[in-house]
């Protein structure tokens, strides 16, 4: 008997981090590189089926727009998440209160919501600002499930960010 697991997952970043293309990579297949900025929440599905777990997943997958001005309007969008991806553009130094920021929207209805720091933008290697140390500091800081480095572009590591979220809340989920 297969068994059927629905979660609601968060993306979250500032504006500009890559939140919209990596999940056009990660639901599509394709990278384009013209999005336009999220104004307050995009919504995505994707099912997942693990055959050799006999397990199929349904992912909600909420793509909370970046800019600042949106923020008041993302608190209603966050109750029921399962688990975040927090995302950061690797070639711009994240700032510590931004971070934060994003912690506090994600954990809101639950302190213990499960997040990945996923740093975006890896294929531009002469731009990269941030090492892998302070990525680390950042995800030990607000205990993050794990740190990942991704690039849509390329689609380097985009599913493994979501099969690893998944394979987490699947685990938490007592399967």
């Amino acid at each position: 008997m297969t068994k059927k697991f629905v979660f609601k997952i968060l993306i979250a970043g500032n504006g500009g981090a890559g939140k919209t293309t990596l999940l056009r990579r990660f639901v599509d297949g394709v990278f384009n590189e013209s999005t336009i900025e999220t104004v307050g929440v995009d919504f995505f599905i994707k099912e997942i089926k693990f055959d050799d777990l006999g397990a199929n997943c349904s992912l909600q997958l909420w793509d909370l727009g970046g800019q600042e001005r949106f923020r008041h309007l993302l608190e209603n969008f966050v109750m029921g998440a399962r688990a975040a991806l927090l995302l950061f553009d690797l070639t711009r130094m994240p700032l510590i209160n931004e971070i934060l920021a994003w912690v506090n929207l994600v954990r809101m209805h639950d302190m213990n919501l499960p997040i990945i720091l996923v740093g975006t933008k890896s294929d531009l290697e002469d731009l990269i600002a941030v090492d892998d140390k302070i990525a680390l500091n950042i995800k030990q800081t607000f205990h993050m499930v794990d740190y990942i480095k991704t690039s849509s572009k390329s689609g380097k590591n985009v599913d493994i960010a979501f099969k690893s979220i998944i394979e987490f809340l699947m685990t938490q989920s007592k399967y």
